[in-house]
Formats: structure tokens, C-alpha cells, sequence
């Protein structure tokens, strides 16, 4: 009897934006639950990559948004578990149907229109023709998750359906993100693949001008690097604590944010990393305050990608892999046992001065002529963390680490 099942999970991001307030929401609470769940598993699922070396970036969103997808078709103790690894709120477990609400709710908002920066999240399912999925399981990832169900041909044309699969992703992120899933990386076997994928691209509040960039070192582990260093004079949200300056940028329109966690002394970044964790990263945005700070920034882009089934199966969900064990029989009534065979994920990031569309394109940073105390320099020129979220839920839509901006 045949049986394979793959989840794969596609993110792109570009920068740049700025944030403002919304409206008294009735489900702001349910949104602000599932956004806790997105960021503790943020942190387990970094615990698990940052041995890696070299730079690191990815969205916990996106992983998490394609692996609830992918729970809602689960069932017993293989639900369990994914639930568990997910850090999905427990009270709700017994009713899946809030947790599958609460996602597409918080989607719908970042999928709003009339925004001044762009940020689309997408879904889509693509099963094996003629396989007959269950209409309960295609109906609740179509009504939350706006993920309806193409057919493939896998058994017959694996490459093509590859490429089609591929094209979606390269459109859905502007083509920032190709080829996600590499020649072999489907099988004839294969009866389900869901995908998401995330974009963003926007502008900062207070825009970097590029007369102001400047070759400097970034001390990275390896030795010196020369890099672009942006930088400005500027009040933005600060807090220093336990060796680590935090600092936000906010993006035009108050609704996301940039978060970059430095490290105070050049090498520590491990011991910051060690230290992190939802409710430490939640404790010191909770004491960021508005301050005068001499911000220099360096200029980067990156493109990470992994395979993350090894990792989601020792973060507590191993069932869902085991293909003699998985109960996925919410897809497809037990027709034949379904198991994932592999999480694929990939991101980009684009991180430059770009954004003197907005309103503070026309700022000027203007020293204090009278005698006071300087303002905290927070100058990331070593190692450092930094992650993209929605003010609104909280939600991280992105995380990473910068090692060599060069890399």
C-alpha cells in the first residue's frame, strides 16, 4: 500500500513600512492567543536552528500557518502532539474548530487592503487527481485558511507538478523565493502538498538617507568585514538590559515593526540567544520607552532555507513523520495512512535605506545645541538578532540573525 504525504511552506520578505493603531476588535483577544502561540514556538523552533552557522532567517508565521493546516487534518494522539509542538492554546484543543477561526481571522488582517506597505499571506493545497480528500478537511482550510485544493498529477508527471507547485510560490512572493522544492523533492508517492507563503515589502517611518551610509567593520566571528553602514539620529522605542540593547523601528502606516536585540559586548551573541524566549522577548518590549538614539544599522540581504522535519520531530510531534503510526485520517477517512515526509522552508530579506516615501523622508536629525548627555549609541557592527513583527496581535511574522551582513 502506497502511502506519503509532504507539507512544504514557502515565505519571502522585503522591507520597509511603518505602523499605526487599530481599531477596537471583538476578536482581538482569540488573535492575540494564537499570535502568543506563533512566538513561543518562534523561539523553540530558533532554539533548535541557531547551532548553525552563519546567518540565520525565517517565518515563524508561515511554518506555523502551513503546520495548522496541516493539524486540522490529524487526529489521536498525532493531533496531540502537533497541538503540543505548536504551543496551540490548550483550552481549545477539544474544539480545533476556534484555533482554525483564529488564524484565518488573523490572516484576513494581514491581508487588509488599503495599507501603506504590502504584506500577503497565501495558501494553497495541492493534492494527487483523483485521491477524493474528505470535503470537511477541504472545507475548513478553504473557509480559515483561503486555501483551496488543485489537482496534480504526481503518480504521472512528478517533475510538472514540481514546476507548477514552484510557479505558485515565485508568484506569491514577488519572485523572491524559486525553485522551493528541488528536483526530487516530490515523489510519485506523494498525495498532498500544502503551501504558504508570505510577502512583505514597505517603508520605513524614518528613512535611512543614503548620504549617510558609510563603508565601516562589522566584526564578525570570522574576522573584519567592510559593510554599508546605515545610520541616524533619531527618537525611536530603546531599552538596555541583561548585556542586550533592543531597539524598534517602526515601518510607515504603526502596524509592524523591525526588532533589533544587540548584543552589548561584540561576542554575545550565543549567551543573548541562550537567554530569549517568548516571555523574556515579551518583557523587554513591554520596557522599551521613546529615546534619543544614534542608530547605525548595516545594510543586508539574505536568503535561508531548510529542511525541518528532523527538527519538528524532536520539538515534540514525531507521530506526524511516523508512517506506520500518523492518523491523519481527517484528510482522506482512512482510505490509506498518510504521514509528512518533509517540511521544506525558505526566506529572503532585503534590508536597506529604501522608504523616503514617507513621512519622515523629510526628517532632519538635529543634534542638541545645549549641554546634555548623548544619546545611547546603538551601533550593530557585531552579531546580532533582529525580527519583524505585527504590532497589532504581536504576532513575529520573521526572525533572523545577522553573523556577517556580507555572507
Amino acid at each position: 500500500m502506497t502511502r506519503a504525504w509532504t507539507a512544504v511552506l514557502a515565505v519571502a520578505v522585503l522591507t520597509a513600512s511603518a505602523a499605526a493603531a487599530a481599531a477596537p476588535d471583538p476578536h482581538a483577544a482569540e488573535k492575540a492567543a494564537i499570535a502568543r502561540s506563533v512566538n513561543t514556538f518562534a523561539w523553540d523552533l530558533y532554539g533548535r536552528v541557531r547551532g548553525e552557522k552563519g546567518n540565520l532567517f525565517f517565518s515563524p508565521y508561515s511554518i506555523s500557518s502551513a503546520l495548522a493546516m496541516t493539524y486540522a487534518g490529524a487526529r489521536g494522539p498525532t493531533a496531540d502532539q502537533m497541538a503540543e509542538a505548536l504551543q496551540l492554546p490548550a483550552d481549545w484543543r477539544a474544539g480545533p474548530e476556534r484555533i482554525h477561526a483564529a488564524f484565518g481571522r488573523l490572516n484576513a488582517d494581514l491581508n487588509a487592503q488599503g495599507k501603506t506597505y504590502e504584506l500577503t499571506v497565501a495558501n494553497r493545497l495541492w493534492g494527487q487527481k483523483g485521491y477524493g480528500f474528505l470535503a470537511d478537511f477541504l472545507g475548513l482550510l478553504g473557509e480559515h485558511y483561503g486555501a483551496g485544493l488543485a489537482e496534480l498529477d504526481f503518480a504521472r508527471d512528478t517533475e510538472g507538478s514540481r514546476k507548477t507547485i514552484n510557479t505558485w510560490v515565485e508568484k506569491e512572493t514577488k519572485d523572491r523565493i524559486k525553485d522551493l522544492i528541488p528536483r526530487g523533492g516530490d515523489q510519485p508517492l506523494t498525495r498532498l502538498v500544502l503551501t504558504n507563503a508570505i510577502y512583505f515589502k514597505g517603508t520605513w517611518q524614518t528613512p535611512f538617507t543614503k548620504d549617510r551610509t558609510r563603508d565601516a567593520d562589522f566584526f564578525a566571528p570570522g574576522g573584519k568585514v567592510t559593510v554599508p553602514m546605515m545610520g541616524q539620529t533619531k527618537h525611536f522605542r530603546y531599552a538596555e538590559a541583561d548585556g542586550c540593547q533592543t531597539v524598534e523601528l517602526p515601518y510607515k502606516g504603526g502596524e509592524l515593526a523591525m526588532v533589533v536585540l544587540l548584543p552589548k559586548e561584540r561576542g554575545g551573541l550565543a549567551a543573548v540567544e541562550k537567554s530569549l524566549s517568548a516571555d523574556v522577548l515579551a518583557q523587554r518590549l513591554a520596557a522599551l520607552k521613546h529615546e534619543n538614539v544614534a542608530l547605525a544599522l548595516p545594510r543586508f540581504t539574505m536568503t535561508w532555507g531548510a529542511l525541518l522535519a528532523d527538527h519538528l520531530k524532536a520539538m515534540g510531534m514525531p507521530l506526524a513523520f511516523d508512517m506506520a503510526k500518523a492518523d491523519f485520517t481527517a484528510m482522506n477517512g482512512g482510505k490509506e495512512p498518510l504521514g509528512i515526509s518533509e517540511v521544506i522552508h525558505k526566506a529572503f530579506v532585503d534590508v536597506n535605506e529604501e522608504g523616503t516615501e514617507a513621512a519622515a523622508a523629510t526628517a532632519i536629525d538635529v543634534w542638541p545645541t545645549e549641554d546634555v548627555a548623548p544619546p545611547p549609541e546603538f551601533r550593530a557592527d557585531h552579531p546580532f538578532l533582529f525580527l519583524i513583527r505585527d504590532l497589532r496581535s504581536g504576532a513575529i511574522l520573521f526572525m533572523g540573525r545577522v553573523v556577517d551582513p556580507k555572507a
